[in-house]
């Protein structure tokens, strides 16, 4: 049963003066293997990170290391299984996160759909 839904967009090229202004924004925002991509990924990353707490309702005590992006074994993104993102889940009874991720045209957007499965094993 899907439990939410989110999608955020973001201007790379405003990331990415952002990310220029506030040197230590990549390190607050980011695992240091995120951090390490181009801006395009980070801004893609970062509307992951935005979807991901609207399709919870809300960031409650997730903070944002709790919700890295990496690409699984057949390349797709996907949220790493941290225990912040276990518990964030756990508290709305869901236990599974689907994210796709796209930047063209300057911009970057991002959409998660939040689920439970029904087996409780959030």
């Amino acid at each position: 049963m899907i439990m939410g839904i989110g999608v955020d967009t973001v201007d790379i090229e405003r990331f990415t003066r952002q990310l220029g202004r506030t040197p230590r924004l990549r390190e607050r925002l980011f695992s240091a293997a995120e951090a390490e991509l181009p801006a395009h990924s980070l801004a893609a990353r970062f509307a992951a990170k935005e979807a991901l707490i609207k399709a919870l309702g809300g960031s409650g005590a997730l903070r944002w290391h709790d919700m890295q992006v990496v690409r699984d074994r057949d390349r797709a993104p996907a949220f790493v299984e941290t225990p912040g993102l276990a518990a964030a889940l756990a508290a709305r009874a869901a236990d599974r996160v689907h994210l796709s991720m796209t930047h063209d045209g300057g911009v970057a957007t991002a959409f998660v759909v939040v689920e439970s499965s029904g087996t409780g094993r959030a």
